[in-house]
């Protein structure tokens, strides 16, 4: 095998951290994994450096030994390598690399001043989760730090700095750091100039543009992996310096490029433990705070209705039923109890029979909530079973999504006539698509690499920089050289389903106070 024509695809996502090596068919030879969870410690949602480290580590290590368990040889180098990672947050750093706060990551809701400030003073939504919002929440905290901020980054470009020694990113990646301008394929000038002007932006040592990383779009070279790189993601010393890398991306940013929807009028939905939909469209749009404009990664607008809570709540009563299987003495595989439970869903009543909840582990800037607390409630006169029972949590974890693309459709007039799924939500054939489709009304297709995901797309992003030719779109290399032959299914919901997702959704909506309400009562 020519390792020189593999390229590797690392993705460090809310629940995993997962590589995938491609060959030149782009077909998958190899994948490793690494689990992890965010904590919530002092308030802020976070994960250690320590453990971005060791985990980055076990997951290339993983795929190393699987490597070497199929092929019989060791893995000392690749075409050409790119890292991804959740969007936005926060990581600061002095100009000796010394991390000068925690990570904050983009489940955090504790920077609605700054959002709101900012979205004002741009003219532009600035969601709180960005990383601006962010720095700039720092600032009106009066946070020692911000004096001897150097630069900032995401998850993603971090771990791409210590490979490569480069401070660069993505575009975009960087469009869920500040706002874009997709003429030139940078951050907005005007705004940058905006920002610098605030009184308090005179207590950073540098202008906001030297602060950001340097933005580079699809094909683009991003550095190489020097000596102590190749030591830090393999400490055997057998992975080989000078592999170039591509740039740095965002988990939204390979959602779209696994699943060829990087033109313009195409569409998917990313469901794990966050859920975000990706409508790439043609025009700017009107300020809504439930839609984040960023950009594909060749730097096109892009409309993003992003969600924090998605599967957490049904992950947790699935391992419930999964105790209780184990306690009456039957042992169900984890993937079969998924299945099991999901295809019950399709038995339920369109609108769940009088079920409802909430799946707020955390806040939601959609509906209004800085903070969250998982609600499962029903009306006395009920159809109470099992069915609706998942039902009621499948579509619960579609909601939040829905009130956002309705503006889109309703208000901007953003025709959705397909969308890709990808993610744990769409793991178990037909449901979760069916689910989604009722939601938007429109068909919904997986394609058969979907459940590689992120990494897989990172991966593809990697082939492009490495294999492009001369003014070759990244559109067209997907289209013609990566999914010319592709499989995918498609699921398009049936008018009851339709219209049960829209009876269910009003309940939702209605009964929101619900939910404020177990936020004030349990502490």
């Amino acid at each position: 095998m020519d390792l020189k024509s593999t390229v590797l695809g690392i993705e460090l996502g809310s629940t995993r951290i997962k590589a995938v090596l491609l060959d030149s068919d782009h077909k998958v030879i190899s994948s490793g994994s690494y689990s992890w969870e965010n904590k919530l410690i002092n308030g802020i949602w976070t994960y250690s450096m320590d453990e971005v480290h060791t985990g980055i580590r076990a997951c290339y290590a993983d795929l190393k030994r699987d490597f070497k368990e199929k092929h019989s040889s060791v893995l000392k180098e690749v075409g050409a390598i790119g890292i991804s990672g959740m969007m936005h947050g926060y990581l600061p750093f002095d100009k000796d690399s010394g991390l000068l706060a925690e990570f904050r990551t983009w489940r955090n809701t504790v920077t609605g001043r700054a959002a709101e400030e900012l979205t004002s003073l741009f003219g532009f939504n600035i969601p709180q989760r960005w990383s601006i919002a962010h720095l700039y929440q720092a600032m009106l905290n009066g946070e020692d730090h911000i004096s001897e901020i150097d630069s900032i980054t995401t998850l993603a470009g971090y771990v791409h700095f210590r490979l490569t020694g480069e401070r660069v990113m993505g575009i975009g990646e960087a469009s869920g750091m500040f706002p874009i301008d997709s003429e030139i394929f940078d951050y907005d000038r005007a705004m940058l100039e905006k920002f610098d002007s605030l009184p308090l932006a005179k207590k950073l040592s540098k202008s906001l543009g030297d602060i950001l990383p340097k933005v580079l779009v699809a094909g683009k070279a991003a550095g190489r992996l020097t000596p102590e790189g190749a030591l830090f993601l393999d400490p055997d010393g057998d992975l080989l310096p000078g592999i170039p890398f591509c740039p740095p991306e965002g988990d939204a940013g390979t959602g779209m490029t696994a699943t060829n929807s990087v033109a313009p009028y195409t569409g998917n939905v990313s469901a794990g433990t966050s859920d975000f939909a990706m409508i790439v469209v043609d025009r700017p749009l009107g300020v809504h705070r439930e839609i984040d404009m960023v950009t594909t990664p060749s730097g096109l607008p892009v409309a993003m209705v992003h969600c924090n809570n998605c599967t957490s709540d049904i992950n947790a009563w699935v391992n419930l039923f999964g105790e209780f299987a184990r306690a009456a003495g039957l042992e169900i595989n984890t993937g079969d109890l998924y299945t099991l439970l999901f295809k019950k869903a399709l038995e339920g009543d369109a609108d769940c029979g009088g079920l409802l909840s909430y799946n707020y582990f955390s806040g939601e800037g959609i509906t209004d909530l800085d903070e969250g607390r998982p609600v499962f409630m029903r009306e006395s006169v009920c159809s109470f079973t099992l069915a609706n029972f998942m039902r009621t949590h499948l579509l619960s974890a579609l909601a939040t999504l829905k009130i956002g693309l309705d503006i889109l459709t309703e208000q901007e007039n953003i025709k959705i006539e397909k969308l890709y799924g990808h993610g744990g939500y769409f793991k178990t054939p037909e449901v979760g698509q069916r689910m989604l489709s009722a939601a938007v009304g429109s068909p919904v297709s997986v394609m058969e690499t979907a459940g590689e995901g992120g990494p897989y797309g990172m991966a593809l992003l990697a082939s492009f920089m490495l294999r492009r030719s001369e003014n070759e779109r990244l559109e067209d290399f997907l289209e013609n050289k990566v999914f010319a032959c592709a499989v995918s299914h498609t699921v398009t919901a049936d008018q009851r389903d339709i219209e049960g997702f829209e009876r269910f959704l009003k309940k939702y909506a209605s009964a929101l106070e619900v939910e404020k309400a177990a936020i004030k009562a349990i502490s």
